[in-house]
């Protein structure tokens, strides 16, 4: 049988899936980026072939994403995430018309059409509010784990009010809080709250159209996806490895080769 890879280098993460002739997902690895975006493709493609049983030369077509996309040698085709994560998300929820991806360092929102087909977009890619990376610095200054951010934000009695959306600022805000022994859980949704109020204005410019879908890494943080729910008035849909979404974009783009 003929499979066909897909490769998403994040910047945080890369992701490689692997798909059958018929669509269906035979593996997929997630490996950290680290500084060489190349090793990391590499290991990544590596690992989901190793995990799978399949030699290199079955794979018969391969695309790379992400914002490290050039910098994969073996890939035939480059292709914008947007393009993937709008691919992905509709192959794994095809009621799919809305897609919020908040990655390591960018976060976007998509509208996407018939077969997934892009139709419109916004994206943050300039600054760390609204994004994985936010979270990340956050969890270093507060020292809590980033896994267990998510419960302590939904276990907490309140919010505490953050008033920047920038990195820096709120980083500055976090430790006053920490100084005035301001319970950490409302801190954390306060954190939270910031991002979602940020992605939200980015979900009102595009719009809310067919069935919502979460991919990224922060999908997997429930404290941030219980506030858009709200927000949304709605549940999204959520794989269980949310990471690979654009990976897997990229491979049934593969399949078009």
């Amino acid at each position: 049988m003929d499979y066909f890879a897909g490769i998403d280098v994040g910047s945080s993460s890369t992701e490689a899936v692997i798909l059958d002739a018929n669509s269906e997902m035979a593996g997929y690895s997630i490996v950290e980026t680290g500084a060489n975006s190349t090793e990391a493709a590499e290991q990544a493609m590596a690992q989901a072939l190793s995990e799978t049983g399949i030699d290199r030369e079955e794979v018969k077509g391969s695309v790379a994403t992400g914002y490290g996309r050039i910098s994969v040698p073996f890939a035939r085709k480059k292709v914008t995430e947007i393009s993937c994560h709008g691919r992905g998300a509709y192959h794994l929820f095809p009621g799919t018309g809305t897609v919020i991806d908040i990655g390591g360092q960018d976060s976007k929102v998509i509208r996407i059409g018939e077969g997934g087909k892009v139709l419109d977009f916004t994206m943050n890619d300039k600054c760390a509010a609204g994004t994985g990376r936010f979270l990340e610095v956050m969890s270093s200054k507060l020292k809590i784990p980033m896994e267990q951010m998510g419960r302590l934000s939904l276990e907490s009695g309140g919010a505490l009010k953050i008033s920047s959306v920038c990195t820096v600022f709120a980083e500055s805000e976090v430790v006053s809080l920490v100084a005035q022994n301001r319970p950490k859980g409302e801190i954390v949704h306060g954190l939270h709250r910031a991002i979602v109020n940020r992605v939200w204005n980015m979900v009102k410019a595009v719009g809310i159209h067919g069935d919502m879908v979460m991919s990224g890494g922060v999908a997997k943080n429930r404290g941030v996806v219980s506030l858009l729910e709200a927000k949304a008035g709605a549940s999204f849909f959520i794989h269980e490895e949310p990471q690979i979404v654009g990976a897997l974009g990229a491979a049934l783009f593969a399949q078009e080769l």
